[in-house]
């Protein structure tokens, strides 16, 4: 399956990490972005697949941009957008309660992020024969 993928991050050492990886991993990656109104915009212009989403993006968090990016505002929705998948270097079980009540795909930990872990996570039974 290909994925077209936002990198939304504010650590831009990390997002062009996960941006090679995921590049050399088959994934195509549409651009990055380091706050929630930049990600809106970027969105908008390339309709990816699914949006890597840090839980921490500094004055922000992720949950509140995912839901944005979700809703939409009153003139244009993006409510049948992309995928959102959080990340964060933190373990999922510091964040369990607010990733399962979030509109998010899931969680990937930043230590665990590869394409492999993103196609499990939003299509599972089609994860096995993928790398």
């Amino acid at each position: 399956m290909l994925l077209r993928c936002l990198i939304i991050d504010d650590n831009p050492h990390f997002a062009q990490a996960a941006r090679s990886l995921l590049e050399h991993e088959g994934l195509t990656v549409v651009g990055t972005a380091s706050t929630g109104s930049e990600a809106i915009e970027l969105v908008r212009e390339f309709q990816p697949d699914v949006v890597i989403l840090d839980i921490d993006l500094g004055a922000e968090s992720g949950f509140d941009v995912a839901e944005q990016l979700r809703t939409g505002d009153a003139h244009t929705s993006l409510a049948s957008g992309p995928e959102i998948v959080l990340v964060s270097a933190h373990d999922e079980e510091d964040f369990a309660d607010m990733i399962s009540e979030s509109v998010a795909a899931g969680f990937v930990a930043k230590s665990d992020l590869s394409a492999r872990a993103i196609r499990k996570l939003l299509a599972p039974e089609a994860s096995c024969d993928q790398s």
